[in-house]
C-alpha cells in the first residue's frame, strides 16, 4: 500500500488529504532455480490497483518465469507473493480461489479447440463464479462486441485466426473479473499482420484503467501502454521507471545496451608486437555482422590503428602496455562508438588544433576528421577516450 499527500481547497479554506494506493500484487524476496541455474533472485515487486507494469529484457533473463511464478505455475524456491492481501504462497491457502483473482493469457491462447468461442468463454464463469447461463452468454457477447469478434460466438479456434484467437483469449480473461491481467508475450507467436489487432485491445483495456502485468518484446507499445517498466536482468529487476526514464534516459549499463540494442566488438592490447591483423580482421567480421557498409568499415578500421599507434607513440613506456579497445554498434540510430583506455601518460591526441596536414600530426588529424562527440580523460594513470564515428 502506498499513501501520497495532497491539499484541496474550498473557497477560502484548505484541506488536507491521503490518497491511498491498495496493492494488489506484493512479491516478497522471490527466488526461483532449475538445478543450478538460479533464474530469480530475490525480486520485490509492490503492484498497485490501476498500474500497467511492462517487464521487458533479454532472452532467459526471467521474465515470463517470474509471471508463471505469480500463479503458482512455477513453484518459487523462496519469497512470498500476496494477492488483493492473500499470501498465494502460504501453507494450506486456496490456491485456485486466489488464481481467480489473476487473468493469464498466454503466447500460445490454449482455447479449448472441442469447444466453440461461446464455450471457451462462459465455461468457467458459469462452473466457478456461479453466473447462470443466460447471463455469461450476455456478458460474452458484450465483450466480444469490444474487440470486434460478435460474428465468431459460434465458431471454434480451428476456424480462427492467430489474432482472432488471442483475442478470444483475452474475453475469456475478462469473463472472470479479475483483479490483474497477466500477458505473457500475448503477441510472439502471431504473424506480423496480427499483431496490431491484439495490441489494439490490450490499449482498449488500458484506457479502463485495468491493473495489468506485461511481458512484451513490443518496445514502442510498452511506452505507449505502460505507467512503469521493468527491465530483467541477471535474474532481478536490473532497473525500473517510467516509460521515459527507461526508453529515453537509462541508467545503468544492461539497461543502455538493451534499449539501444548495442552489439559490442573488444581487443585487448598487452604488448607493443601486437597482432594488427588480427585486430582489423576481428572488426570486418563484427561490421559485417551488422550490416555496416563498406566505408564505415573502413573508416573504423583506420579510426582504430591509429588511435592505438598514437597511443603507443606518445603515452605508452616500455614493451608491456595496457591497451583495451571496445568498439559499440547501436541498431536503434545506427551509430558506431568507439571507447578506448590506455595506461600511461597523460596525452590526449586531440587536444591540439592542426591547421594544415602534416607528417609529424598525421595519426592525430586522420583521427580528427573520424571523430565527432570526442572526449578525452585522465585518471589514476589510465587515458579514457571516447567519440562516436563520423
Amino acid at each position: 500500500m502506498r499513501r501520497r499527500g495532497a491539499v484541496i481547497r474550498d473557497g477560502s479554506k484548505f484541506y488536507a488529504c491521503v490518497v491511498i494506493y491498495l496493492s494488489v500484487i506484493e512479491v516478497r524476496g522471490l527466488k526461483k532455480s532449475f538445478g543450478n541455474l538460479e533464474v530469480l533472485r530475490g525480486i520485490d515487486l509492490t503492484v498497485t490497483e490501476g498500474e500497467r507494469i511492462a517487464i521487458i529484457g533479454g532472452s532467459g533473463c526471467g521474465k515470463s518465469v517470474f509471471l508463471r511464478s505469480l500463479e503458482l505455475l512455477e513453484t518459487p524456491n523462496a519469497g512470498k507473493i500476496f494477492v488483493d492481501g492473500e499470501e498465494l504462497t502460504a501453507p494450506n491457502v486456496d490456491i485456485d480461489k486466489i488464481r481467480r483473482k489473476l487473468g493469464m493469457v498466454w503466447q500460445k491462447f490454449n482455447l479449448f479447440t472441442h469447444m466453440n468461442v461461446m464455450e471457451n468463454l462462459t465455461v468457467a464463469p458459469i462452473k466457478l463464479l456461479g453466473l447462470s447461463k443466460d447471463e455469461a452468454r450476455q456478458k460474452a457477447l458484450d465483450l466480444l462486441a469490444q474487440v470486434g469478434l460478435t460474428s465468431k460466438a459460434e465458431s471454434y479456434p480451428e476456424f480462427l485466426s492467430g489474432g482472432q484467437q488471442q483475442r478470444i483469449a483475452i474475453c475469456r480473461s475478462l469473463m472472470m473479473n479479475p483483479k490483474v491481467l497477466l500477458f505473457d508475450e500475448p503477441t510472439s507467436a502471431l504473424d506480423p499482420t496480427m499483431v496490431g489487432e491484439v495490441l489494439a485491445v490490450i490499449r482498449m483495456l488500458a484506457k479502463k484503467n485495468l491493473t495489468m502485468i506485461i511481458v512484451t518484446h513490443e518496445m514502442n507499445f510498452a511506452r505507449e501502454v505502460a505507467t512503469r517498466i521493468l527491465f530483467f536482468a541477471d535474474g532481478e529487476i536490473y532497473e525500473q521507471g517510467t516509460p521515459a526514464e527507461i526508453f529515453d534516459a537509462p541508467k545503468r549499463p544492461k539497461t543502455v545496451a538493451f534499449i539501444h540494442k548495442q552489439k559490442y566488438f573488444n581487443y585487448e592490447i598487452s604488448n607493443r608486437e601486437f597482432d594488427l591483423m588480427k585486430m582489423q580482421g576481428g572488426i570486418q567480421t563484427f561490421a559485417e555482422k551488422y550490416g555496416l557498409s563498406v566505408r564505415r568499415t573502413n573508416r573504423l578500421q583506420l579510426g582504430c590503428e591509429e588511435l592505438i599507434y598514437e597511443m603507443l607513440a606518445n603515452s605508452c613506456e616500455g614493451d608491456a602496455v595496457k591497451i583495451s579497445l571496445d568498439v559499440t554498434y547501436a541498431e536503434s540510430d545506427n551509430s558506431v562508438a568507439i571507447k578506448f583506455s590506455c595506461a600511461g601518460k597523460n596525452y590526449n591526441p586531440l587536444a591540439k588544433d592542426f591547421d594544415e596536414l602534416d607528417e609529424e600530426n598525421l595519426g592525430a588529424t586522420i583521427l580528427r576528421g573520424l571523430a565527432k562527440n570526442y572526449s578525452h580523460e585522465f585518471s589514476d594513470g589510465v587515458n579514457r577516450i571516447e567519440f562516436e564515428l563520423a
